[in-house]
């Protein structure tokens, strides 16, 4: 087995291999622009690190990896768009640097350029990968028009929150798993195992950038700092402080979720206030901590060595105490 460092450069010098130098440049150049903003390449990592652990080559991995990679980064400039974000991994987001029209269109063409890359697969695999990566693709569109539509609800519910993130986030990590598993010919058992390992892990990764949104420090985060905040998100530290707060606190964050001033750093601050006075955030860092223990449940059950179990944990407590 290789280390989570060793499977990155290798991830990142295939991409690296694979940059698009041709015309139209305006489609084109924002897309190696959004892929060379670096970010943790977590997903692609767990292509490559199943498919060894299942006795595969994971070097037949590297297109799946990359498929996931580039499905994940459309996601990222379509929802900057939508969130009208200036700022990705502390760069400017491409709808920024370049406009609204240019984003969609480059977006459209990494989501089509993904599905490509399993066409080098033999049929069986290809026909396997293609079900998984659709199944995945609108499970991440519903969970993206979720979040959307709580953003104007003040009736939202915890178990429909975790849903949301669940479909968002969640299933691209299982499916990254899940398609190690398939190009290196496990087993229907052990492919649905890893694709629940992902799944929990998935939703305590979601929790744990849930978090840093807004108590993370801003010279290591790479997003703006309260951007949830400000987008009105009602993520797990607001639906906790709703149910924990007192009668005053519950309006006061209810009032600051209604405004949208011009400058949000008072909004921001106050809101992380209620968070902390509430003990949302001591709550949703035991949310992170219960759903990982989920994911090690799952991975206890497998029947792969303990070696490669201990890297898969290695790599679940490293994404909690994550910083960025």
């Amino acid at each position: 087995m290789h280390t989570i460092t060793e499977y990155r450069e290798e991830f990142i010098a295939y991409l690296d291999s694979m940059k698009i130098t041709k015309e139209p440049r305006n489609l084109y150049e924002p897309i190696t622009y959004i892929l060379g903003l670096g970010g943790k390449r977590l997903r692609p990592v767990l292509v490559l690190m199943t498919a060894e652990i299942f006795k595969g080559d994971f070097k037949k991995a590297l297109d799946a990896a990359v498929a996931i990679e580039v499905f994940h980064n459309f996601s990222l400039v379509h929802d900057d768009i939508m969130d009208d974000a200036p700022v990705r991994r502390g760069q400017t987001t491409v709808h920024e640097k370049w406009d609204i029209n240019t984003g969609i269109l480059s977006g459209d063409a990494m989501l089509i350029m993904a599905y490509q890359l399993f066409e080098n697969y033999e049929p069986n695999v290809f026909r396997d990968l293609a079900k998984l990566f659709s199944k995945t693709a609108l499970e991440v569109c519903e969970g993206q028009q979720y979040d959307v539509d709580f953003e104007t609800r003040d009736d939202v519910m915890l178990p429909e929150y975790l849903k949301m993130i669940e479909y968002k986030t969640a299933v691209l990590v299982a499916a990254a798993l899940k398609m190690g598993a398939i190009v290196a010919g496990a087993s229907d058992t052990a492919q649905e195992q890893m694709y629940n390992f992902g799944l929990n892990l998935g939703i305590a990764f979601q929790l744990q950038d849930d978090y840093l949104d807004v108590f993370g420090d801003p010279e290591t985060f790479g997003k703006q700092v309260g951007g949830d905040i400000i987008e009105n998100k009602k993520t797990y530290l607001y639906l906790k402080a709703l149910n924990s707060g007192s009668e005053m606190m519950t309006k006061e964050l209810e009032h600051l979720y209604s405004i949208q001033p011009k400058e949000a750093d008072a909004k921001i601050k106050a809101v992380r206030s209620i968070f902390e006075k509430t003990e949302a955030d001591k709550a949703t860092k035991v949310a992170i901590t219960d759903y990982t223990a989920k994911a090690f449940e799952v991975l206890d059950g497998m029947e792969i060595e303990l070696e490669n179990k201990d890297l898969l944990k290695q790599f679940g407590e490293n994404l909690m105490n994550r910083t960025v």
